[in-house]
C-alpha cells in the first residue's frame, strides 16, 4: 500500500492574517475569492467556506485584526493620563509611521477600502465606517477633555477641530499610497499641531 503524507493542517488564524494584507492592498471588492484561496495556501472552495461562510464574513474577521493590531496605533486618544494635545499628536505620529511602514500595504485598510464601494456591498462601507466613527468620538472625546482641563478655551468648536484632525489623519493614507515619506508627513504633523498650539 502506498503511503500518503498527512493533509496539510489549515492555520486559520495566517490565512486570516494573508486575506488582511491582500484586502489592505486592493480593497473589499476588488480581492477576488480566488485571489483570497490563492493566498491562504490554495484551499479549496470547500475549505474557504466551511472556514469563513463567506467572503463579507471573512472582512469582517480582517477588520477586527486590523484593529487589535495595527489599529492600535490611535489608542492614545483614549488615554486620560496623557496630556490632551500630545495624545493627538502621538497618535498622528504612530498612525503616519504605520501608514508609510513599507513592511504592509501602505495607508489605513479602514480608509483605503472604503474609496469606492457598490450599492451591493453598501454594508461593507458602512462596516468601515463603524470603524472610522470610533476614532472620530476617540478624537473628540480627547479635545473636549481638553476643554474641560483649561487647557483649550471653552468656545472651542469640538466638532469643527475634531473634523480638522480627522480630515488629516484620513489624508495620510492618500499620502502613503501615492509614496509621500514618513518624514513629510511628519513634518506636516508639526506645522497641523501648530494649530493646536495658537488656539490656547
Amino acid at each position: 500500500m502506498v503511503k500518503t503524507g498527512r493533509p496539510r493542517v489549515f492555520d486559520r488564524d495566517k490565512a486570516i492574517f494573508d486575506a488582511m494584507m491582500l484586502f489592505w492592498e486592493q480593497g473589499f471588492e476588488s480581492t477576488s475569492l480566488s485571489q483570497l484561496r490563492e493566498v491562504m495556501g490554495n484551499i479549496s472552495a470547500g475549505s474557504f467556506y466551511t472556514a469563513f461562510e463567506s467572503k463579507e464574513k471573512l472582512f469582517k474577521e480582517v477588520i477586527d485584526l486590523y484593529t487589535s493590531t495595527y489599529g492600535q496605533v490611535m489608542l492614545n486618544l483614549t488615554d486620560v493620563l496623557l496630556n490632551p494635545g500630545k495624545a493627538i499628536e502621538m497618535s498622528l505620529r504612530q498612525s503616519a509611521k504605520m501608514q508609510t511602514d513599507r513592511c504592509h500595504p501602505l495607508g489605513c485598510l479602514t480608509v483605503i477600502s472604503a474609496s469606492t464601494c457598490s450599492l451591493e456591498h453598501m454594508h461593507i462601507r458602512d462596516m468601515l465606517k463603524e470603524q472610522r466613527d470610533l476614532v472620530r468620538s476617540w478624537m473628540s472625546n480627547c479635545i473636549r477633555r481638553a476643554v474641560d482641563q483649561g487647557e483649550l478655551p471653552a468656545s472651542t468648536d469640538i466638532n469643527v477641530l475634531t473634523t480638522f484632525f480627522v480630515s488629516f489623519l484620513h489624508g495620510i493614507s492618500i499620502q502613503a499610497r501615492d509614496g509621500v515619506p514618513f518624514e513629510t508627513i511628519d513634518a506636516a504633523i508639526t506645522q497641523t499641531m501648530s494649530i493646536w498650539d495658537s488656539l490656547r
